[in-house]
């Protein structure tokens, strides 16, 4: 596939997403558009756009390239994943729509206090930072390796073009923007993964029914693995139960996929949302492990050499873009670019609004929409660009494990004091020493870590898995309470 072909695609592509930003941020780019969409938000466009924004590019290209060594066993995480959303639903959300709120994170000031408040927005803050980093660092890899590196531009400037152009299209109208570019990129994600396995049915001469027999039939399919809880990771409840809890804290826990939540006029409205986002969520994960089938079918039956590839993650593009037709080619690319920009450019307009609220006080400020405020709004929104792009260049100097293992470890790491902190308030009655909490929530994923590293690893038969961040959030929890001054406040309680 040529280099200019596809660098072509990613020009129309993004011609596109800045047209849609200036006509969704015209008339109106003030703070209450970029933070809440002015709480207008259509529902259904949400749901349907949250799908591009939870999935990223690690879903499109690492969950098929994995199903070659642990076959669908993601699928039982996926199912976790389904329970913790209606979870968000039913628990969470009423909670925030309760005190009307723009930042998730003013719940701790309210039941706990200042510096508990500001401890979980910083969480969030360095957690989804790394997180989205990450995700843009798997696809800029990709783009490096298939494009940019017949011309010899450095890595690094990949990335700051990827950066620049979504905080050109994200800037102004920020959230308002973001539900209607996320909407037409999930479009162009589902399309990308239902004709990339029309595409790999074609060359293997498979019709519909064929395929999916295939599919079925082969070594790849198994999907629950009952056996070994104690040392596999890929055990059904270590799966199912870390589904559950890193969806809580990844999810409901985090300002981001909140955030546009919170953009609409009513709790019915968001939790309607989130159950439709959630069917849809379960199906197209359905379709990628069977992307993930089909590739590993595909490369055994045309002699493609699977071992040479520097990672599994390269499979899917290695076929896409080396193996089938233009066209094939191109949407594997739209699909891509798709799945990634539309979480990145999310996770910057969340980030900012986090940072803006939680730390700024802009909701403190008697006019949230100054234009004096908006101009500082837009020097954070280029700060944390600039900083995604240190986090990127730096994880490409260390990182050594495959890309979907490295974001969901630290996000295990990162996540888990800010699930024990919410679950402690919402659990319990009581308080908590204040002061104590920014050391708690460093020391229990450092703990965790050593035990882990020295303990459970070398003196026990147990493998920790995807249920990290539930051991992360008990150590949190237990902390706390060892620590806890007594009962809290009425007022404290109040918003319990």
């Amino acid at each position: 596939m040529s280099p200019i072909i596809l660098l072509s695609f990613l020009v129309i592509y993004f011609g596109v997403l800045l047209a849609v930003a200036h006509f969704t941020s015209k008339g109106s780019a003030d703070n209450s558009t970029f933070f809440v969409a002015n709480r207008n938000s259509k529902w259904y466009m949400v749901a349907f756009g949250m799908i591009g924004t939870a999935l990223s590019g690690v879903t499109f290209i690492s969950v098929p390239g994995a199903v070659g060594a642990s076959n669908f066993s993601y699928f039982q995480f996926v199912l976790g994943n389904a329970v913790g959303f209606v979870i968000i639903a039913y628990v969470l959300l009423p909670l925030y729509y309760r005190m009307n709120l723009t930042s998730i994170y003013t719940y701790l000031e309210e039941r706990f206090g200042h510096m508990t408040y500001k401890t979980g927005a910083a969480i969030f803050l360095v957690s989804r930072t790394i997180g989205s980093a990450f995700r843009l660092y798997l696809v800029a890899i990709v783009l490096q390796h298939f494009i940019f590196d017949a011309w010899n531009i450095p890595f690094a400037v990949t990335v700051i073009i990827c950066l620049v152009l979504i905080w050109m299209y994200t800037n102004k109208g920020g959230l308002k923007t973001i539900i209607v570019t996320d909407t037409l990129q999930t479009t162009f994600l589902i399309t990308a993964v239902i004709l990339s396995i029309y595409f790999m049915a074609k060359g293997l001469d498979f019709g519909i029914v064929d395929t999916f027999e295939a599919v079925k039939e082969s070594s790849y399919s198994k999907i629950f693995f009952w056996e070994d809880f104690v040392g596999s990771k890929a055990n059904f409840w270590k799966q199912f139960l870390g589904g559950i809890f890193v969806t809580i804290a990844m999810t409901g826990l985090d300002q981001d996929l909140m955030q546009k939540n919170l953009s609409m006029g009513t709790i019915k409205e968001a939790q309607k949302n989130m159950i439709t986002f959630t069917s849809v969520f379960v199906v197209i994960n359905i379709f990628f492990l069977a992307v993930g089938a089909l590739l590993y079918i595909y490369a055994e039956k045309n002699g493609i050499d699977i071992s040479a590839l520097a990672t599994r993650d390269y499979l899917y593009p290695e076929i896409a873009l080396n193996h089938l037709a233009i066209l094939p080619a191109i949407i594997f690319m739209m699909g891509l670019t798709a799945a990634t920009f539309a979480t990145t450019d999310s996770a910057l307009t969340a980030l900012t609004t986090s940072y803006c609220i939680d730390f700024l006080n802009f909701n403190k400020k008697e006019n949230p929409n100054d234009p004096v405020l908006v101009k500082k709004r837009n020097y954070v929104h280029f700060g944390f660009s600039v900083v995604m792009l240190l986090v990127i260049l730096v994880f490409k100097l260390i990182n050594n494990d495959s890309v979907v293992n490295a974001i969901f470890t630290a996000a295990s790491y990162t996540y888990g004091p800010l699930l024990g902190l919410f679950a402690f308030g919402m659990l319990t009655k009581k308080a908590v020493n204040d002061k104590l909490v920014p050391y708690i929530c460093v020391i229990s994923p450092l703990l965790l870590f050593f035990l882990n590293t020295y303990v459970i690893s070398v003196y026990t038969p147990y493998v920790i898995g995807l249920d990290l961040i539930i051991h992360n959030g008990l150590i949190t929890f237990l902390l706390l309470l060892m620590t806890s001054p007594g009962q809290a406040t009425e007022k404290a309680l109040s918003h319990k």
